[in-house]
């Protein structure tokens, strides 16, 4: 807090206030709007194609790296209740999945601490990346845009940004005044699949010149997810009905009847949820920058699907979540107006986080409690004869515990000091981007004397990340680029310390206290093409790593031995982070092209595929990585009515670990058509959309829990969106 008051009183004193700022308008200089795809449709304005996340002012067409942007009509139509499913349909993206409340996104099948997922810049300060039964903490229905970025600029929010940035970005600390004085934004949405109830209304007032407050809420309750067909996969069923066939345990407390386990079907049970949010924010708004805060709060109860038992001696549990966090925002800008220094950014968040894991009685558990401190400082340099750039400083520091009867982790403080620059030179059709980032990570358990199972110690690790592109316009419409990076990531907390059951992955988890920085280079080729009436952009990459990090099943007497001091019999597969050598490589790409003008409607096809291949050398395949998938669809789009069907065909991943299960392919077929009553210039939008309209039943390779838990089955929505 102390921090978060000390940078607000240093960007007020350089604020002045003769005026109070307007909408920013439109670059002259930025490129027109695209054709329509799965990322940009036709009549998106200027400022949609700018990355906002990038500290310098970059066209989505000119980064170096593949770079999404979500927003609009399209994050009105993928909107879902998780961060994950809203962006699992984006090339080079894919989700954990595990269950509709606890889906994280997975980027180029980088997952956990190989991603950054953040709310305006900074990150979520909560425990998502500690296990995947934990939901991130960030709410689609107040986001405005969703960008996510790769390459040089990813370094500016982390070295362990290996895989890239998400970045949710929404309006609780006002960036404008309301130029009527008033502002109010509302969605209101409905899911037949898990009569899914949800609405957030957010809402800015000036009061005088240069005050703007704000105040924001959501609520969500859903039912248990309806699915496409058998809740166990072929294999899970088989195994269970085998188990049904032998003699029931009589000594057993709670026999689990193997055969209803089987044969069920249609409901996920145990995935229900409710959570609401509310916020206030208020923000200095002058023509020479601003300085906002804010606080919020998150209330979530959430159901974990189960991990049905398929054998003899497995366990079964029905876990629910309550989840609560408490946070404090501060964002400031001021520009300078100077010729060597042209903004000053500072960003702040601090939280407060707990949740507890149910037992059916409803007693707790274990209780997760995590508190969290995020802070950067931003330097922008003014352009000077095409070069220029932004530098500055982070700081994160993190107090983790889990206390009770699934503790797999001692209590344990990260603290993390990070120096980052990023610099840009253009000179005509030639652009170059570099990065730089120094990082120290200091770790420490925390361990009472009387629980011997942990590890214990201190470990503190120095980190140097780079990357270097560049990219030529070979016409008005081409531009190639080449990026290449070196990387170095410290090891988590988890991967260090960690000695114990963890019911959520169904593992006795085992860290190495002893982990090197993790390593590796990277290349990534692009292309884009953006013309009237078409456009294409598509990346290819290649990563080299060396010391990755990452669990692999072992005898259980690795763990039994790490576990005996404490008295602890080990009853879960064992499972250890180790270090290796390991490979990534694979591509993404869209396209859209206008086939037809009809009238007042532009006709337009769309289509994009992705594909990664990983492997850890002398091992095999790396775990739950997504197989090849493929996305066509064709959108008529005009001023009132926009309609669009789709073709999503996902293919068997055959590639995997051996303590893992096949994946079998999918196709689903969506529809949507967007309704603007009051012309495309209103904010009033009605969606209706039929989602999985042949009641597939999918499951993703990417989920540990793909044998237990399908993806949605049929689902038909209804948004409404309004702003006044």
């Amino acid at each position: 807090m102390k921090t978060i008051l000390f940078g607000a009183t240093a960007l007020a004193a350089l604020l002045s206030t003769p005026a109070y700022a307007q909408s920013a308008p439109a670059d002259p200089n930025a490129p027109p709007p695209a054709p329509a795809s799965t990322q940009t449709s036709v009549g998106s304005t200027n400022q949609r194609d700018i990355i906002v996340t990038a500290p310098l002012q970059t066209s989505e067409r000119d980064v170096l790296q593949g770079t999404t942007v979500l927003t609009g009509q399209e994050l009105t139509r993928q909107l879902r209740p998780s961060i994950g499913e809203t962006l699992a349909r984006q090339p080079g993206v894919s989700a954990s999945s595990f269950g509709p409340s606890a889906s994280r996104p997975i980027l180029r099948g980088f997952q956990g601490d190989r991603i950054r997922v953040l709310t305006d810049g900074i990150g979520s300060i909560d425990v998502s990346n500690t296990s995947v039964d934990h939901a991130v903490i960030i709410d689609p229905l107040l986001s405005e845009r969703i960008e996510i970025l790769r390459g040089p600029s990813a370094l500016l929010y982390g070295s362990s940004a290996v895989g890239g940035v998400v970045n949710v970005i929404d309006t609780r600390i006002p960036r404008t005044v309301p130029e009527n004085g008033y502002r109010v934004n509302g969605i209101a949405n409905y899911g037949s699949a898990a009569n899914e109830r949800s609405g957030g209304m957010a809402g800015d007032v000036a009061v005088g010149p240069h005050l703007v407050l704000h105040a924001d809420g959501s609520y969500l309750k859903s039912g248990d997810l309806r699915t496409g067909g058998y809740i166990l996969s072929r294999d899970a069923r088989a195994q269970a009905l085998a188990a049904a066939a032998q003699p029931a345990d009589p000594n057993a407390a709670d026999p689990i009847d193997f055969a209803a386990s089987a044969q069920l079907k249609g409901k996920l049970p145990n995935t229900q949820a409710e959570t609401w949010t509310a916020g206030a924010g208020a923000s200095i708004i002058t023509d020479t920058g601003s300085l906002g805060v804010s606080y919020s709060h998150y209330d979530s109860l959430y159901g974990v699907p189960i991990r049905y038992a398929t054998q003899a001696g497995q366990e079964q549990e029905a876990p629910r979540l309550d989840v609560v966090q408490n946070r404090v925002d501060l964002r400031g800008e001021i520009e300078t107006g100077g010729d060597v220094i042209s903004k000053i950014r500072v960003r702040v968040g601090q939280a407060s986080y707990r949740h507890f894991e149910l037992e059916e009685d409803n007693s707790v558990g274990t209780a997760f409690y995590n508190k969290g401190l995020e802070g950067r400082l931003e330097v922008v340099q003014a352009n000077r004869g095409g070069w220029q750039g932004a530098s500055g400083v982070q700081f994160y520091n993190r107090i983790f515990n889990v206390v009770g009867d699934e503790a797999f982790l001692p209590k344990n403080e990260t603290n993390q000091t990070g120096l980052f620059t990023l610099q840009q030179y253009e000179s005509g059709k030639f652009r170059a981007e570099g990065g730089l980032r120094y990082e120290i990570t200091d770790l420490a358990a925390r361990t009472p004397e009387d629980d011997l199972r942990f590890f214990r110690g201190n470990q503190s690790y120095h980190s140097v990340s780079g990357s270097l592109g560049a990219s030529y316009a070979l016409t008005d419409s081409i531009r190639v680029g080449l990026n290449g990076s070196r990387t170095e990531r410290a090891p988590s907390g988890e991967e260090l310390f960690a000695n114990g059951a963890h019911a959520g992955t169904q593992a006795y988890e085992l860290g190495n206290p002893d982990f090197r920085l993790e390593k590796s280079w990277g290349l990534e080729g692009t292309l884009h093409a953006h013309g009237n009436g078409f456009s294409f952009d598509a990346s290819a990459y290649y990563n080299w790593f060396s010391n990755y990090i990452s669990e692999n099943q072992v005898a259980s007497s690795v763990c039994q031995a790490a576990a005996d001091p404490s008295g602890r019999t080990v009853d879960l597969p064992c499972f250890q982070y180790q270090q290796a050598n390991a490979r990534y490589y694979g591509f993404e790409a869209d396209a859209s092209v206008k086939v037809a003008q009809i009238g007042g409607y532009a006709v337009n096809a769309d289509v994009l595929g992705d594909y990664v291949h990983a492997n850890i050398v002398d091992q095999g395949p790396v775990p739950r990585i997504p197989p090849m998938r493929v996305l066509g669809g064709i959108e008529a789009q005009g001023d009132r009515i926009n309609g669009r069907v789709e073709v999503e065909h996902v293919f068997d991943q055959n590639r995997i670990a051996a303590f893992e299960t096949k994946t079998n392919d999918y196709t689903m077929v969506n529809a949507s058509i967007g309704l603007s009553p009051f012309g495309k210039d209103s904010k009033t939008t009605l969606l209706l959309s039929a989602n999985n309209l042949f009641d597939v039943n999918a499951r993703r390779a990417t989920s540990f829990l793909k044998d237990f838990a399908p993806l949605a089955g049929r689902d038909f929505r209804a948004t409404l969106r309004f702003g006044l």
